[in-house]
């Protein structure tokens, strides 16, 4: 087994074990694999595991191993979980299952107009500022509701929920405060919209306090693949 099939196997037994700690069923909890600046090769290193979801930053990287991939491992489910361009939804429509991070509801028109007739509906996260940073995407709380009325009227989109990206904290009482401002929101929004059952929080330095919160969708690169380093083409 390789080093990155052995990190893979670890953090599923690790995702179970806090699960079960917590009285949560592990199987409720999906895990993307954040693939960004890594090979096609490792990439199907733990698509040959099981792992069915993967989540890519940068749209043409991301679509790069779409393509190549596809010939080996035809059914994987590609999330695109960075900042979205006006000039870049069009590829995202195309070839991503997910868009994890719509902010804006001109990106979100745009997903629409350019999905094509073919395929499903784009399932859809609206991004959310929780930790109100300056620098980061995401709108603030007081307009999730705005947006997601807005977005659940378009035919070809699927809204699921909502995905955040807290500030950075290292003190674990603080990562669950501040995801406790996101469970809130995400119950107000079942209540009042079909189809919400997706809560994205957590990567590999939060993990146990988003599962610990009613996390539904882990976003996990460096637990599997280790550091990053710039994207290789094979």
């Amino acid at each position: 087994m390789t080093f990155i099939q052995n990190n893979f196997k670890e953090l599923l037994k690790k995702i179970d074990d806090i699960a079960s700690l917590y009285n949560r069923n592990s199987k409720n909890i999906k895990l993307i694999a954040v693939s960004k600046n890594k090979s096609v090769s490792d990439i199907m290193e733990i698509a040959s595991l099981g792992q069915k979801s993967f989540g890519e930053n940068y749209v043409q990287e991301g679509i790069k191993k779409i393509k190549y991939i596809k010939y080996f491992y035809p059914n994987l489910e590609w999330h695109f979980i960075g900042p979205l361009q006006s000039n870049k939804s069009r590829l995202v429509a195309e070839y991503f299952s997910w868009c994890q991070t719509i902010d804006r509801i001109h990106i979100a028109h745009r997903l629409n107009d350019q999905r094509p007739t073919g395929l499903l509906p784009l399932n859809v996260l609206i991004q959310v500022n929780i930790s109100k940073e300056d620098k980061k995407s995401g709108i603030i709380t007081d307009n999730v509701f705005k947006i997601a009325k807005q977005v659940i009227s378009l035919p070809k989109l699927r809204l699921r929920g909502l995905m955040a990206i807290p500030k950075l904290e290292n003190d674990y009482t603080k990562q669950v405060n501040e995801y406790q401002k996101m469970v809130i929101i995400f119950n107000k929004l079942k209540k009042e919209f079909v189809n919400i059952d997706t809560l994205s929080l957590g990567m590999s330095n939060d993990m146990q306090a988003a599962i610990v919160t009613g996390s539904t969708m882990l976003r996990i690169g460096t637990k599997i693949f280790g550091i990053r380093n710039n994207y290789k083409n094979v």
